[in-house]
């Protein structure tokens, strides 16, 4: 049976809020998200330091991405707030 989804095999950015998407490379693609990442924790910081970060992950996923999923949440983000649904 074929999919009705294309998979995608380059990242796609917006340059403005509700722009088009256009195709970006690796090296732009993860400097936008680390700088999203840091715009998020200044914020936070601003706001208050002790202002929880969650971080969800899939209990479908691996083991090992969940553990690099707690992982960065635990050493990037300093938050042991994760939930991977791994109880159900």
């Amino acid at each position: 049976m074929p999919k009705s989804y294309v998979r995608l095999t380059h990242p796609l950015v917006r340059d403005t809020r509700g722009g088009e998407l256009r195709q970006a490379t690796w090296d732009e693609a993860l400097d936008r998200t680390v700088a999203g990442l840091r715009a998020a924790m200044a914020a936070k910081a601003s706001i208050d330091a002790r202002t929880p970060i969650g971080v969800f992950s899939c209990s479908k996923a691996t083991n090992e991405v969940n553990f690099a999923a707690q992982k960065f949440s635990r050493v990037v983000l300093g938050s042991n707030n994760i939930d991977s649904c791994n109880r159900t």
